[in-house]
């Protein structure tokens, strides 16, 4: 990070920096996964909050335009990411972008679409601000999975779309889609230590392993779609991964798991120790029976 470290305050409709573990992997990966677009090319992030993501894209654009509808976010991006060349960050609505036509090589907008009820106005304009060789990365929800499987229920939240919803409203203006799904996931992994993992075999099994089938087969709890007037790019990626280092979720669920093993042992301990009593005669429980409380009243009484 440049500028200043002040975190800009988390009220659950922008996600930052700071924020930990699943949400973290979800929200980074997006921009990972469209930095590689990035490379020498004009790019606005539309709708992008705290700023962490333009200020990531700049480091491989050959320029970079944050907007956001918040001041404040705003303000703190042009504070915290000072130092970032290439990278400006300008307060805008997104479903009315004052920028030319084809002023940009690459949109990306990560979490924005669900919280509008403007969105064909949204996608309209991105899709004119977009070269006519220029790429549109966007992400949303999957209602079915993120609402009415997983029951998750988010206040800021305005209209959330179904698979299918979501093309009908993208195809209009771009003639070339897809789709990609993105899901936090535990996977054993196996790669190559001697060379780049350029080739990938992916599979899901069922538990007893009697079912295997080629490819993640789980449904997606995001999508992230991309989206081309006219051709995407070439090779792009069948399959992105990401985590960090310190494994930090992989982390908290083993420490969460060992924590509710011990207590469950103790558990078991204490269950076992009931049982053990209630099998002894009546006159043998009173030794195990704690002493009477005494309060004040004791000591003036036997002074």
């Amino acid at each position: 990070m440049t500028g200043t470290d002040a975190a800009l305050p988390f009220t659950g409709e922008r996600f930052t920096p700071e924020c930990v573990r699943e949400i973290w992997y979800e929200h980074w990966h997006r921009y990972v996964f469209a930095r590689r677009l990035a490379a020498n090319k004009r790019v606005l992030d539309a709708a992008c909050g705290e700023g962490y993501g333009s200020a990531l894209l700049a480091d491989v654009a050959a320029d970079v335009v944050g907007v956001d509808i918040d001041a404040d976010s705003v303000a703190h991006a042009r504070t915290r990411y000072a130092a970032k060349p290439r990278l400006r960050y300008e307060r805008a609505d997104a479903t009315s972008l004052k920028f030319p036509d084809g002023a940009f090589d690459l949109v990306v907008s990560f979490e924005t679409l669900e919280h509008l009820a403007a969105q064909e106005r949204l996608i309209a304009g991105f899709s004119r601000v977009l070269a006519d060789d220029g790429v549109l990365v966007i992400s949303s929800p999957d209602k079915r999975t993120y609402s009415e499987l997983a029951g998750c229920r988010n206040e800021f939240h305005v209209r959330e779309l179904y698979r299918e919803e979501l093309l009908a409203l993208l195809k209009p203006y771009f003639g070339e889609v897809r789709l990609y799904g993105q899901k936090l996931l535990f996977q054993s992994a196996v790669w190559a230590l001697d060379s780049n993992v350029e080739r990938s075999e992916v599979c899901t099994a069922t538990h007893g392993g009697d079912a295997i089938a080629a490819g993640l087969d789980y449904a997606p709890i995001y999508f992230i779609a991309l989206c081309a007037k006219r051709a995407l790019p070439e090779a792009l990626p069948e399959l992105s991964l990401f985590g960090d280092r310190e494994e930090s979720v992989y982390a908290h669920y083993n420490h969460e798991i060992r924590k509710n093993m011990g207590a469950g042992a103790r558990i078991a301990e204490l269950e076992a120790e009931v049982e053990r009593l209630r099998g002894q005669p009546p006159m043998s429980l009173a030794k195990h029976a704690p002493a009477p409380r005494r309060d004040w009243r004791w000591w003036r009484r036997n002074r």
